[in-house]
Formats: C-alpha cells, structure tokens, sequence
C-alpha cells in the first residue's frame, strides 16, 4: 500500500530561545537544516503535492520513504530562510497562503499571544512559485470553517483560489484548512470549489483510504531534532477523531 508522510511547518527562523507555547509555530533554522539533511541521508524521498496525489490514486508509483513538505500561512521567513535550504537540496516543498492578507502579518496569533510575523506579499508569492515551489491556498482570512456559516466557507474557499491564482497566473489545486478546522461542508466546498487535497492537522501517516481533501499531516515542532523528525516519520499515529470523508 502507498503511505505517504506529510510534514508540517510553520514558521523557519532563528529562534534560539524556546517559545513558551505554540511550540508547533517555530523551528530554528540549523535545526530545519539539519532536518532536510537527515532525510537525504535516512533515505527518504521528498515529493510535491501532486505525484503524492498519483501516487495516492494508483497512477504512479512512489519513491521509497514518500515525503511531502507543507509551510502554513505563508511567511517571509519561507522566502529568506527555508527555501534557500530546500534549493540546496533539491526538494519540492508547498506553501499555503492567506490570500487576503498578503504583504501584512499573521494578526490571527495576536489573541493566542503571539507576535504576528510578517506573510509574503504577492511578488513574493509569485518569486516562489517561479522557484518551482507549489503555493496553495489557506483560505482569504484565516477562520475556523468549522464554527462559520456554510456562506463564509464557501467563500473563503472560492475567493482565495481565484485570487492567488490571479497573482500566480497558473491554477492552484491545493488546500489547507486553518487550524486544521474542518468539517463536511468544508470538505464538500472545497470539492466544489475545484480543490485536488486538502490538508488537515491530523497525525497520520496518508494512504489511498484517506479523502484527498483530508489528508492527515504530522507536525514539526521548535523542540524536534533531527532525530525527532526521524521518530515522527516512524510512527503510524492514529488520529484522535474518525477522518471526515465524503460519501
């Protein structure tokens, strides 16, 4: 059976201190460095989105030790510190964006007590995307679909996507729920909506059994070493709630 693991990220940079909280938000840049060397060298073959989806549909087969990498929200700090990292390895990589808050910050953290980061504007965007990167959609504001009206879902998928596949001039197939928040009518709008996968935050590793627009994704947080990523790889992980899946 094809099984393919799934990483999250959010934010690479230097962050030498450990955060307090929200540890998944950050990785220190020698430690990412360290991560994508450890793949290479345990063998791991890092894949884009879409050969994940042949892959998943039966229509390629996949390397050995499939992995994909995912980037939340789209930071600048993708641009200046994990790309460069990815180039040098050669790894495909795909980065979510929130398409109405292009050029600002990541206000969304300022109640969790975070400071917002600055997010890509879209000649940024558009230098990634021509750097071979995918860029997908993480909605128009950043909401938990799950607790807003089936109006606002629809929405904050259909204008997110025909808004960075303005700036990007090139569709954009992919999709990653905010917060992981999701639920049927999400999933069905993104299916309307013309969405290949969506991508969730549960931990799992991802098979043929699982809804192309659910796929479960494994976390990196600020304190996972190399070693820590390698563990993560390892583990099957059983999500805590069934998987949504359309009928």
């Amino acid at each position: 059976m094809s099984r393919i693991n799934l990483l999250m990220y959010h934010q690479v940079g230097d962050f030498p201190t450990r955060m307090p909280s929200h540890r998944g938000q950050y990785c220190h840049r020698p430690r990412f460095a360290a991560q994508m060397a450890m793949l290479k060298r345990c063998g791991y073959s890092v894949i884009g989105l879409d050969a994940a989806v042949a892959g998943l549909r039966g229509e390629a087969t996949l390397p050995a030790r499939p992995v994909v990498l995912t980037f939340d929200d789209g930071y600048v700090d993708f641009l200046e510190c994990a790309a460069p990292i990815l180039k040098a390895h050669g790894y495909p990589a795909t980065v979510y964006a929130v398409a109405g808050l292009l050029g600002q910050a990541s206000s969304w953290v300022e109640p969790e007590g975070l400071r917002p980061a600055p997010l890509m504007n879209a000649a940024q965007l558009r230098q990634v995307h021509e750097m071979g990167f995918t860029v997908g959609s993480h909605t128009v504001s950043h909401p938990r679909l799950a607790q807003v009206d089936n109006r606002r879902v629809a929405e904050e998928l259909t204008i997110s996507k025909r808004m960075l596949e303005d700036v990007l001039g090139s569709r954009v197939d992919h999709l990653c729920y905010p917060y992981g928040s999701h639920d049927i009518r999400a999933v069905h709008a993104a299916a309307d909506a013309g969405y290949v996968t969506g991508t969730t935050c549960a931990r799992a590793i991802a098979t043929p059994a699982d809804d192309l627009l659910t796929l479960p994704r494994k976390p990196v947080s600020q304190g996972n070493t190399a070693f820590g990523v390698l563990w993560k790889l390892i583990a099957k992980n059983t999500p805590r709630h069934p998987p949504i899946r359309r009928s």
